[in-house]
């Protein structure tokens, strides 16, 4: 029998608040452990926890961004659930009420536009780490990550692909960065996902038995973790076996996910208002005034850039994918003034250094002025593609100026006529075969005693004035 898949994801993303949720202790990635919370922090009687209003603003954008209805009124509520990571046994969220609700992504499969919709974005505070020790049968508590402000983004069942979900949880994540709402640095945990899959026979309206697979963060692992359940789920359909509705944890490593628990039920957690919070009301001109700080979102950028620079809709595509790109892209183009070839260099000599070194060198010295400054040197042909990358390695190695670069490597073109004869005359009288070969029509000596003639130059040649003087020295021996 064949089986219809049936996705849907919930994607937590950290918020990038200044400060924690309820509390004035920093919000920020790492520290010694337990260096960063206090005892609004860890639930201490008879403290009282303040909503962060940056928090409220920021869910409201992001719902915004993703189309949704902004709530006029809404609560928070207690989830009770005991773990270790959560010291008070309950977490504060929201149940029934979230601040938003029905809106929609739009991602692109293929060729084709595919509405997701969007059920609800809620606030909730995150949970402490626990850090297992593989030497010892105990664990320990970092609780630095207890009130970390987090949105939780709901999907409607809508995806029917592992590949669906990775491309929804790529475009929810550019917005997000878009709107700089998170960072979404999914390497520290700060957007992760979970994966709800379900069958289906194939033609059947009837929704299968759900599994939910928690906290993945990669994209990558998203839609590994989502083909391997499905062909999980699959296999004991086919061999007579029930789906139990569970939660699983997905081993990325091992290409396989293992049961954790039952599924848990809303009355499981037995929901109640937070009654040490009052509801929030949100007036139109909040919103208002939220809507208008929204930036030019990755889509519309793209657009922008086929419509108006004429940058080819795939290159487009991946470099407003990451806002940071996209934002190197307008200040090199700014500086350069060729966006085109901006956009050529960013998808073969920039792309491959992000993939060797990371991100992370486009806020280094490699930033969009610099970039563009060098790539304006080149368009005006004061140095070759050779020297540009040759000064593009030595500012990722010392962050020196680029022109000064150019100038201590003696790096512009050599235009000098006399010395650009000089080589090529002793290039024709090093390459006799060549040079037989080109007396007897073979076009690729020419090649040949051109690259040679660029390397004698050390690649400081202008290719156009080289080639001149090289065929009218090749003419002197027909």
């Amino acid at each position: 029998m064949k089986y219809d898949m049936v996705i849907g994801l919930e994607i937590h993303s950290e918020l990038k608040t200044s400060s924690k949720i309820f509390c004035g202790c920093k919000n920020e990635f790492g520290g010694e452990p337990n260096t960063r919370c206090c005892p609004i922090c860890l639930g201490i009687p008879g403290t009282l926890p303040v909503l962060n209003k940056k928090v409220l603003e920021y869910t409201i954008k992001a719902g915004l961004a993703m189309q949704c209805k902004i709530a006029h009124f809404s609560k928070f509520d207690r989830k009770n659930y005991f773990y270790p990571d959560m010291p008070k046994a309950y977490q504060v969220s929201q149940y029934n009420l979230p601040i938003c609700y029905d809106g929609y992504v739009d991602i692109e499969v293929g060729d084709q536009i595919k509405r997701i919709g969007i059920e609800r974005i809620h606030i909730e505070e995150d949970a402490g780490k626990l850090i297992h020790c593989s030497h010892e049968q105990s664990s320990l508590i970092d609780y630095n990550r207890c009130g970390v402000p987090l949105i939780e983004i709901v999907t409607r069942p809508d995806l029917r692909s592992p590949e669906e979900a990775r491309i929804f949880l790529e475009t929810v994540k550019s917005i997000l960065e878009y709107t700089e709402v998170s960072d979404c640095k999914m390497q520290e945990g700060s957007l992760r996902a979970d994966v709800n899959l379900s069958l289906k026979p194939k033609g059947y309206e009837a929704l299968g038995v759900r599994t939910e697979m928690k906290n993945i963060n990669s994209l990558r692992a998203v839609e590994r973790a989502a083909l391997a359940e499905a062909e999980r789920q699959t296999q004991r359909l086919e061999s007579g076996q029930k789906v139990y509705q569970e939660t699983r944890r997905w081993d990325d490593n091992k290409g396989e996910s293992i049961m954790m628990r039952d599924k848990e039920k809303a009355m499981d957690y037995r929901y109640f208002p937070e009654p040490d919070l009052t509801p929030i009301r949100i007036d139109d001109n909040l919103t208002k005034a939220i809507q208008a700080s929204i930036p030019e979102l990755p889509r519309q950028r793209r657009d922008r850039y086929v419509s108006q620079l004429g940058i080819p809709k795939y290159d487009a595509a991946l470099i407003t994918l990451n806002k940071t790109l996209a934002d190197f892209f307008d200040r090199a183009s700014e500086i350069c003034g060729n966006p085109k070839l901006v956009s050529n260099w960013i998808m073969t000599d920039t792309m491959r250094r992000i993939k060797e070194k990371g991100e992370e060198i486009l806020n280094s010295s490699l930033n969009g002025y610099n970039f563009g400054r060098i790539l304006l040197s080149l368009e005006k042909g004061e140095i070759t593609h050779a020297s540009a990358i040759q000064v593009i390695d030595v500012l990722l190695e010392t962050g020196e100026d680029p022109i000064n670069i150019i100038k201590r490597l003696a790096l512009y073109v050599q235009r000098d006529g006399t010395l650009v004869r000089e080589a090529v005359r002793e290039v024709i009288k090093e390459n006799p075969k060549a040079l037989n070969d080109y007396i007897s029509g073979k076009e690729k000596a020419m090649v040949f005693l051109m690259g040679k003639t660029m390397a004698a130059l050390q690649g400081r040649g202008d290719p156009f004035h080289v080639k001149n003087i090289l065929v009218k020295e090749l003419q002197e021996y027909l």
